[in-house]
């Protein structure tokens, strides 16, 4: 576990919760032992990183997001709206990715996303702040959720692994709808984010990192 990371401190009292009221995750939370969610890093960069790795590899991603952040002495949104243009498509983000970088820079700079607030807000509230900022989606904000701010009960319809890990695991491969997933979904709350954790993990034994 890096030493930056922050592990939700109702894991084990979720797991117990699924274990007994789901008979998948009976089975597949054993299988895991003591993997867990972490979180790290803060919220500006873990959005930045989002944008960057949009619809490229996660090598690729990486080498990018090492050079783009190699261009500024200290990684801050005031730094970011301070970049040349041609200094970052050089670093390999596509024009449009320069766009949304600044846009997700602007937001933070000038304090339109309340993160100080976030503690206090619900899900919806945040989800809105978020797909604000242009290339960030609903599906990116509830990555975001799961993973930085670690809330216990959302539950992603857009992620194709979910609705591929829910056809597996409770409708023998066949394809379901989001309307079922929502379905199997309502057996997992107040839990949903744990319990889609354990379903990614069993597409993929390695844990997510976001």
């Amino acid at each position: 576990m890096s030493p930056d990371a922050v592990i939700p401190s109702y894991w084990d009292e979720a797991c117990k919760h699924l274990v007994k009221r789901d008979r998948v995750m009976k089975k597949l939370i054993p299988q895991f032992g003591e993997a867990r969610l972490q979180s790290h890093g803060d919220a500006f960069a873990t959005l930045a990183r989002s944008i960057v790795g949009q619809q490229i590899s996660v090598k690729a991603a990486q080498s990018v997001w090492h050079r783009w952040t190699a261009l500024m002495p200290k990684f801050q949104p005031a730094a970011v709206l301070g970049l040349a243009v041609d200094d970052q498509r050089a670093a390999g983000l596509s024009a449009r990715k320069v766009e949304y970088l600044r846009d997700l820079a602007e937001h933070f700079d000038a304090g339109r996303v309340h993160v100080r607030q976030w503690a206090q807000m619900d899900d919806e509230a945040i989800i809105e702040e978020l797909v604000a900022i242009r290339g960030i989606g609903r599906w990116t904000a509830e990555m975001f959720l799961i993973f930085h701010l670690m809330r216990p009960n959302v539950m992603p319809l857009d992620d194709v692994g979910l609705l591929k890990g829910i056809s597996l695991n409770y409708f023998s491969g066949e394809p379901v709808s989001r309307a079922e997933a929502r379905e199997v979904g309502d057996a997992w709350a107040p839990y949903r984010s744990v319990a889609v954790w354990y379903i990614w993990r069993s597409l993929d034994p390695l844990p997510v990192d976001y």
